[in-house]
């Protein structure tokens, strides 16, 4: 009997385990995932717990549901990965598993305490983050009482995951604060390392342009050194600073610590791969979806779906003895809340940036491309049921895995 091992039961994971399942002979094949964690998390959801869109209850769900019944689900923490003698060893009983194939999909993590003086102090006092359930509702709690004062939404460094999640939160918290009846109260920056508000050149400047309509300030090239509690400042390499009365913060991303343990990472912990086929540069039969790879494509859900059938289709050919065909193109496509029921979506790859369209429609759409709409705000609502009941299960979906140029301007 063969063994298929899958690191990590978030999105990535929970995906290849459904479609390797109707694919591998159980008469020949065990599939074996293993996470620490019960509970799956709607990560996408996060963002929304701040501002009372969302509730706990909307974004946790048993992992159990959305994976098959032949395949073996283990509970535990991992010690280490061991590559060369193709085997894992858990913490939980000490079991070692030994694989023929291993798939990681272990994810990226936040690491606050990389940056000097941001958990010193003010953590969950008046330092939040969103990217986790635990920030998100403190974030939530704190807002409630908050009569105004001087917001400063920071990203650490890239790579991030979901790196529209900041702009979103930003325009949420516009609408939010507009709400309230306090915007006029509340001074809000975007401090950013890049050299705009996103990551490609004619995005940015959209995006930007919407910040500013926004009064919202965007401090860019802004590489945090430390967070100085005392004097509630962030302060950057180059002695810039900033001051804040609550600062929300994007910290440090970085791969599974098991990965580090295991000698299998890069300086951050994610693991090097091909990026078009998703194949371990070094191990043959080990692969790699979603955000625990350094392919530099965005780190987001609809990443690891695209991601999906090229992985599945090459792990496939591998196992016939034929070479990994390379297709992934970096395929990212994302809606951005941008508040007051409206929307912006984006559809961009390796090589060609987000550019202004129709989706997935030529002509047609609905959803229209680096444009506000209404109707990106509820595709962006109705992807949380379109994630549990579809996405997670790895059933078809209506695009490609690859980008396609239909329905763009150039």
């Amino acid at each position: 009997m063969k063994t298929f091992l899958i690191l990590g039961a978030g999105t990535g994971g929970t995906m290849v385990a459904n479609k390797m399942a109707q694919h591998l002979d159980p008469r020949e094949w065990r599939i074996i995932i293993v996470d620490r964690d019960e509970n799956h998390y709607y990560q996408p959801g996060f963002l929304f717990i701040p501002f009372g869109i969302y509730s706990t209850a909307d974004v946790i769900k048993p992992k159990r549901n959305f994976l098959p019944p032949q395949v073996e689900v283990i509970f535990s923490d991992i010690e280490l990965i061991e590559p060369d003698e193709n085997r894992v060893r858990l913490v939980k009983g000490e079991r070692v598993i030994h694989y023929d194939y291993l798939v990681i999909a272990t994810g990226a993590h936040l690491k606050p305490e990389e940056t000097p003086g941001l958990v010193d102090g003010g953590w969950y006092k008046n330092i939040f983050d969103f990217y986790t359930l635990e920030g998100a509702s403190a974030l939530s709690r704190a807002f409630k009482f908050w009569k105004g004062g001087r917001m400063v939404v920071n990203v650490v460094e890239m790579p991030i995951k979901c790196p529209v999640a900041p702009l979103e939160f930003l325009f949420l918290a516009d609408w939010f604060f507009h709400e309230r009846g306090i915007r006029d109260k509340v001074d809000i920056t975007f401090a950013t390392p890049l050299p705009g508000a996103f990551t490609k050149p004619r995005a940015s400047s959209i995006l930007g342009n919407i910040l500013a309509e926004k009064n919202i300030h965007l401090e860019p090239e802004f590489n945090i050194m430390e967070v100085d509690n005392d004097k509630q400042v962030i302060r950057s390499y180059d002695e810039r600073e900033i001051e804040y009365d609550l600062l929300v913060t994007i910290p440090t991303n970085m791969g599974a610590d098991v990965i580090g343990r295991s000698g299998m990472g890069d300086e951050l912990q994610f693991v090097p791969v091909n990026k078009h086929t998703l194949q371990s540069n070094q191990w043959e039969n080990v692969w790699v979806i979603g955000d625990a790879s350094n392919a530099p494509a965005s780190k987001a859900g609809s990443v690891a779906h695209f991601m999906l059938d090229v992985l599945v289709e090459n792990i496939l050919r591998h196992m016939e003895g034929l070479e990994p065909q390379p297709k992934f193109d970096g395929h990212a496509n994302c809606f951005i809340e941008s508040g007051f029921e409206k929307g912006i979506l984006i559809d961009f790859n390796y090589e060609v940036e987000p550019l202004p369209g129709k989706f997935p429609l030529p002509g047609f759409g609905p959803f229209s491309l680096l444009k506000e709409s209404a109707v990106n705000h509820w595709g962006k609502m109705m992807f949380r049921w379109i994630y549990w009941n579809m996405l997670l299960k790895g059933e078809e979906m209506p695009f490609e895995s690859q980008m396609t140029m239909a329905g763009k301007w150039a």
